[in-house]
């Protein structure tokens, strides 16, 4: 360790907050997905996923939090673009 570095000053997340972000995050992508809400915090007006959603911004860092929503969010929309191009191709072959 160096002489100027302190454990406690560290930024670093340990295996353990990874993994309680990791957790909260795969509760609330459930609930999400059970409300049929594909934009993280488009459900707040229903409050479908009040604690989970709390959960997750507690236990994760705010750059996570952005990271997880917009890969959901991209995710979903190549979904979306994988399943049209399924169908062209499945037309394309009749």
């Amino acid at each position: 360790m160096w002489p100027f570095s302190s454990p406690k000053a560290s930024n670093t997340s340990t295996r353990e907050d990874r993994q309680r972000c990791w957790d909260a995050r795969d509760q609330y992508f459930a609930c999400l997905d059970r409300a049929a809400v594909v934009k993280p915090g488009d459900e707040k007006p229903s409050r479908a996923c009040g604690s989970e959603g709390k959960s997750y911004e507690e236990s994760c860092a705010k750059s996570w939090i952005e990271y997880f929503n917009q890969r959901r969010v991209i995710g979903e929309a190549q979904k979306d673009r994988l399943a049209q191009a399924d169908t062209q191709a499945r037309n394309a072959k009749q």
